[in-house]
């Protein structure tokens, strides 16, 4: 549009210029007058356009620029308020923490003594022959040292909680939390999901990861509510213990208890774990929703998605990252991007999933620019290192909430009988 605009008004000024030669030609001063005339007046257009544009682009590249500073001003105020509440968080989990100091070692002896009776099955893997294979070999010898790494930061409690903020756009006022568990080895080096993760799925430990991340959850909402501060935490559950049928009746059982945090506790699964559930994973979640706790699905990987069926699963909350958001429904063609919803336009996807009852949020926020683009697409949620990276809180704090006498140890039990009878 721009390069016709130019277009048109360079063609004007030609016409304007041959005018004014013909013009001084026909009064009779001569052919050389006229085209010096004609000339002289396409400069002179050009002068002055070029004036009038440079102009123009400064005033524009002054309030971008001010409106750069502005956001930058928004941006540290938001930070800053997010960092006085996430340190007044920890603050008030840490004062509370200590009244609760016999519970908490108690809770710890207790998982100790479980996950010893691990001990046995795990020692009787690590020494099993070599297998000849030297790949095989090195691999087996990672996975058992792994193994054993995850085995003793449960049994010591080296299981921390991360905390990121989730924000409400354009205010950037902090309206959840997402939480995240962490590993620590012995040397309290963290370890990341993607390292232990695959094992944890393997041995049977992703339920009582699930436990702990569970109670810890919980701690938190109990002290925010006693803040009055109504602000949700989601709380990430894996397929297996959606469908563990030693785990899920002592997590379902923990939950009719405590069923007040219904509001503000949120499971999340990815969208891959979502589309992979069965009858049992799908009636254990309805039974969830039967107690009023709400769902989010995460790392969506199309925007192609089935709504009605997110509906029917209680699926409140979807994140998507703001890239693909932005490549899908303002880089490409609405009807291409989301063929399942070839009469709505791509500008109108966060009405639709409204419709629907999911709040959409913008996950992996990383610039200003890309909010600039979440709030031309209405997405008044955002997530991400722009808004506050994920924080530790200390380890001492664990569910001031006592579980079920069995809860873990049913748990333990069921991942060492699949460990040895598959």
């Amino acid at each position: 549009m721009r390069a016709l605009t130019q277009g048109f008004l360079f063609f004007g000024y030609l016409f304007l210029s041959l005018t004014v030669g013909a013009f001084v030609w026909r009064a009779g001063l001569g052919a050389g007058a006229g085209a010096a005339a004609g000339i002289a007046s396409m400069g002179l257009l050009l002068a002055v356009h070029t004036w009038v544009s440079g102009k123009t682009e400064r005033a524009v590249l002054k309030k971008e620029i001010d409106q750069v500073r502005e956001a930058h001003r928004l941006l540290a105020d938001a930070m800053e308020s997010t960092q006085g509440a996430l340190t007044e968080l920890a603050q008030a989990i840490e004062t509370g923490a200590l009244s609760s100091t016999e519970q908490l070692s108690g809770e710890v002896r207790m998982l100790e003594s479980l996950i010893q009776q691990m001990s046995e099955s795990i020692d009787q893997r690590i020494s099993q022959p070599t297998p000849d294979n030297t790949y095989e070999a090195r691999h087996r010898e990672q996975s058992n040292v792994l193994l054993q790494t995850i085995h003793e930061a449960l049994s010591e409690n080296r299981v921390d909680l991360y905390l990121q903020p989730v924000v409400s756009l354009p205010q950037r006022r902090t309206i959840f939390y997402e939480s995240f568990t962490r590993l620590r080895a012995a040397d309290d080096r963290v370890m990341m999901p993607a390292e232990y993760l695959s094992v944890a799925e393997g041995e049977g430990l992703v339920p009582a990861i699930d436990n702990l991340l569970l109670f810890r959850c919980a701690q938190i909402v109990r002290r925010l509510a006693r803040q009055d501060r109504k602000v949700g935490v989601f709380c990430n559950v894996a397929l297996s213990s959606l469908g563990d049928e030693t785990f899920f009746p002592q997590f379902l059982d923990f939950l009719s208890e405590n069923r007040d945090l219904n509001q503000a506790l949120i499971f999340e699964l990815g969208q891959a774990t979502f589309d992979a559930r069965g009858a049992v994973e799908a009636r254990n979640m309805a039974k969830l929703a039967d107690l009023g706790f709400r769902f989010s699905i995460d790392k969506v990987q199309t925007l192609d998605l089935d709504f009605a069926d997110l509906q029917r699963s209680d699926v409140k909350f979807m994140k998507v990252s703001a890239d693909l958001l932005i490549e899908t429904l303002l880089d490409a063609d609405a009807a291409s991007a989301l063929p399942a919803l070839r009469d709505i336009s791509a500008a109108d996807f966060a009405g639709v999933t409204r419709r629907y009852g999911i709040e959409l949020i913008a996950e992996k926020c990383e610039t200003e620019r890309q909010i600039v683009d979440i709030l031309e697409l209405d997405i008044s949620v955002g997530q991400g290192h722009l808004f506050g990276e994920p924080r530790a809180i200390k380890e001492a704090v664990l569910a001031e909430t006592d579980p079920p006498a069995d809860f873990i140890r049913s748990t333990l039990r069921s991942a060492d009988h699949r460990r040895r009878f598959g």
